[in-house]
């Protein structure tokens, strides 16, 4: 036997050893294509070997020919292979430029195999002989070459055009050695296969057809990658087979932690739908043990109101968004009608593409403190509506006035009207004159009617858009009276070009009550003749509107002016103490800020701020 058929019969053997050995890996796991196309190759590396091997040793033009064409089929899937290869191994490269070069190579084979045209040759005249390892084999034809070999060459170079891509973005993500080793192999090895048939095919340099021998070491640098994944595999393997016992004891430390914490853990498999919970998380939710679960079995138990909630706070943590990290509560309805408020928080974990592979999270009950701040905030609600009825008690007399006022208006115009009506000839525009005063004085009642009756009723917060000159124009018109009786001045000074705020007007026209208040009683119990208390609002560029109440009275002491705000504190003599606690936790409640200090001229000054209109900040 020859020495070339030794050779090439052992890179042919070779090949397919390795090929049968990753097909079975393969055959075990068919998830690891990988695998599967690197057997393709190898098994098609042997394939080569041995056509070109009859290329080599043909006797006649046609059985030169003949080998020719099914080496066009071999390559085929031989370049097919490696090209997807490369695109799931390297998890890099352009699939469309992988299907490009897929549509080419296939084209070119049904040219070769199937439509009988010979795509290497026209004819072939004759088959010249050169001495290779010491005998004699057929250099590359001579004859009429076709220039169908052109579209073959520039398959394998968009081939190489492609691998380079992969490379260089598998370069850019990290993962230096598969660069360097796959795509460095596949750009060495396929250039110099490519340019060794090329300069034997065009009669450049006497030789006979010797890509198998690159081909091999193509194969070879391929297989020891995945020989390195298979052993690091078994090495983790072992890895986790020793420290088993390790996992086992962390396990039951995680599930008493998690029983002490109350708490259910859940794992949601992004990619194929499944969601795995603990037993407790399951008798939270209400599912059975073995009842098999997805998001939209979760998505049914939630209160219809927060629904979307959920589902948006889901999509942004899928998204990236805050590092795929999430926190959400809402509302759970039992089979058996009972509603729980759960919180859930979690993490989705994304794989090096970015790809969002698992989102893993606990939840816990929060109910009983949810049903405590209901209570809370009811109790606030209450306080609050006791502490409007006592400011209304002290304004109660300058109320009256007011009313007074238009009533006795109104009694006068009518009496005038009836001795107008008592003339042969009623002076008739008069009478209009009359009966427009008269309206007018009865809508002036009304509105003070009106601003007690809103200021007396009990409601929750029902926030919407206001204007600030008219929320500070009714607390002043309320409580003028009342400052004219103490001989206080009350000056208002609100910008004309404020935005709106967001708010709930009752509520907040309590706050400036209460402040105005508490003012004028600090100039009654200093015993000044000049008392003045301002109230100012001005917009202050941060989302904001600050309203501000200030007196010229003695000023807060240091001592007091850190617990002015507590409740059951207070300086008076009557007082409760709760009027500046309720006033804090209203402004928290629209999002804003209440504090106090004294003003360096003297006196004490009281500004909360306001969050300006949704509508006005997108303006």
């Amino acid at each position: 036997m020859s020495w070339v058929t030794i050779i090439w019969s052992m890179v042919g053997s070779a090949c397919f050893t390795l090929a049968a050995i990753y097909f079975l890996v393969w055959y075990r796991n068919r998830a690891a294509w990988p695998h599967f196309l690197f057997a393709v190759t190898a098994a098609s590396t042997t394939a080569y070997a041995f056509c070109e091997l009859r290329v080599m040793l043909a006797q006649t033009p046609a059985e030169f020919l003949t080998a020719m064409r099914w080496v066009q089929l071999v390559s085929f899937f031989l370049f097919v292979s490696i090209t997807w290869f490369v695109r799931i191994y390297l998890r890099a490269g352009r699939t469309w430029f992988a299907w490009t070069v897929t549509g080419l190579r296939t084209f070119y084979m049904l040219l070769s195999f199937l439509a009988g045209l010979n795509v290497n040759y026209r004819s072939v005249t004759s088959l010249p002989h050169v001495r290779f390892l010491g005998e004699s084999v057929n250099a590359v034809g001579a004859g009429v070459r076709s220039y169908w070999t052109l579209f073959g060459h520039f398959a394998v170079f968009l081939i190489l055009v492609f691998v380079v891509d992969a490379s260089i973005m598998t370069w850019r993500r990290g993962d230096h050695r598969q660069a360097r080793m796959i795509g460095g192999g596949v750009v060495f090895f396929f250039s110099a296969g490519l340019l060794t048939s090329s300069v034997a095919f065009w009669g450049i340099v006497q030789a006979p057809l010797l890509v198998s021998p690159w081909y091999l070491g193509l194969v070879v640098v391929m297989g020891y990658e995945l020989s390195r994944d298979l052993l690091r595999a078994s090495q983790l393997v072992r890895e986790l087979q020793v420290s088993e016992a390790g996992l086992r004891e962390s396990e039951a430390r995680m599930t008493l932690a998690v029983e002490a914490g109350d708490l259910g853990i859940w794992v949601w498999d992004l990619v194929r739908g499944d969601i795995w919970a603990t037993d407790s998380w399951r008798a939270l939710f209400g599912f059975a043990e073995s009842e098999r679960l997805a998001f939209d079995d979760v998505l049914e138990r939630l209160h219809p109101d927060d629904r979307e909630l959920l589902q948006q706070a889901h999509a942004m943590a899928v998204a990236g968004s805050s590092g795929g990290r999430y926190q959400t509560e809402y509302r759970l309805i039992l089979p058996d009608g009972r509603t729980r408020w759960i919180v859930s928080q979690g993490r989705v974990e994304f794989d090096a593409t970015g790809r969002p592979l698992v989102m893993r999270g606990t939840s816990r009950e929060v109910t009983a403190r949810k049903l405590a701040e209901a209570e809370t905030q009811r109790l606030q609600q209450e306080i609050a509506h006791a502490g409007r009825v006592s400011m209304m008690g002290q304004l109660a007399s300058g109320l009256a006035h007011e009313i007074n006022q238009p009533l006795a208006a109104i009694l006068r115009n009518a009496e005038a009207a009836e001795l107008f009506l008592q003339h042969p000839s009623p002076d008739l525009d008069e009478l209009r004159a009359i009966l427009v005063d008269i309206r007018h004085d009865d809508e002036r009642a009304g509105q003070v009617i009106d601003r007690m009756r809103g200021l007396l009723k009990r409601q929750t917060l029902d926030a919407r858009q206001l204007d600030v000159r008219a929320l500070v124009g009714d607390v002043a018109a309320l409580v003028r009276v009342d400052a004219a009786t103490r001989r206080v001045k009350l000056d208002v000074d609100v910008s004309g070009d404020l935005p709106a705020v967001w708010g709930d007007r009752i509520h907040l026209q309590q706050v400036l009550l209460n402040l105005i208040l508490n003012g004028m009683d600090s100039l009654s119990a200093a015993g000044r003749d000049d008392r003045r208390v301002s109230v100012t609002a001005r917009f202050n560029g941060a989302q904001t509107v600050v309203i501000a109440v200030g007196d010229n009275g003695p000023g807060i002491p240091a001592d007091t002016l850190a617990r002015v705000f507590d409740p059951f504190y207070t300086t008076k003599p009557n007082g409760m103490g709760m009027g500046l606690a309720i006033s804090r936790t209203i402004v928290e409640a629209h999002g804003g800020r209440l504090w106090a200090e004294n003003a360096s001229d003297g006196g004490a000054a009281f500004r909360f701020t306001v969050p300006i209109a949704r509508e006005a900040s997108a303006a």
